[in-house]
């Protein structure tokens, strides 16, 4: 321990440099300003989270928030890393099965889920809903740490032979993400009728997709 992490003699507690409890405000501020700019998005949606929205909200001016992210860029991409963090709480409720068929099919059920509760952020997510914000490297660790659980569950799979290990484990998932982002879309967009009508063709993309991946171990996924 430092002499700056001693706790005092007279009050016992822990001493820190200004520079470290300077930091440590600026954290919490900038953790506040996120809480704020999640708020709106998922009260208002993506095309109400600007600066100035936020800077109302929090009660200051402008330039504190552009001083903590720079830009509206910066503080979108504090919404993505928390929009990766609900996908994984999401993931992380569904219970392990010995039946991965039965597995996938309710992770697929959980992502789904996931968009409904946190639209928004899923529009932000995935869909395009700031326009000038491209997830970077940071960001898209973010995802692939949230899309572990598929990972790990298309992997073991092809440990134990019940599916094909002709391809990488990656592009079977990103298949697997990129034709459930499919359905999803077309459903944000109008093009599936209600919730109810395009749950049904989900769940029946979900299942063709689990039970070919399973019973075609000689399946070409490329």
């Amino acid at each position: 321990m430092s002499n700056e992490d001693k706790p005092s003699p007279s009050t016992g507690r822990v001493l820190k440099t200004y520079q470290e409890a300077r930091l440590q405000n600026t954290e919490n501020l900038r953790k506040l300003v996120v809480d704020a700019a999640a708020a709106i998005l998922q009260e208002e949606g993506p095309e109400a989270v600007t600066v100035r929205r936020v800077s109302q909200k929090m009660g200051c001016s402008t330039k504190i928030i552009y001083s903590l992210f720079v830009n509206k860029e910066g503080l979108a991409q504090q919404l993505y890393l928390e929009g990766c963090k609900l996908l994984a709480q999401r993931f992380e409720e569904v219970p392990p099965s010995s039946d991965l068929l039965q597995h996938l099919l309710d992770l697929g059920e959980a992502f789904w889920q996931f968009g409904q509760e946190y639209t928004s952020y899923y529009k932000l997510m995935f869909g395009g809903a700031f326009a000038e914000f491209k997830p970077d490297a940071e960001s898209m660790q973010g995802t692939m740490t949230a899309m572990s659980r598929l990972l790990i569950l298309i992997s073991t799979a092809q440990q134990q032979g019940q599916i094909s290990d002709k391809e990488e484990t990656q592009t079977i998932v990103s298949t697997i993400w990129a034709s459930l982002h499919g359905v999803i879309h077309l459903y944000m967009g109008g093009f599936l009728g209600d919730a109810d009508a395009a749950h049904a063709v989900y769940k029946q993309t979900m299942a063709l997709l689990s039970r070919s991946l399973f019973a075609g171990r000689g399946a070409n996924w490329g």
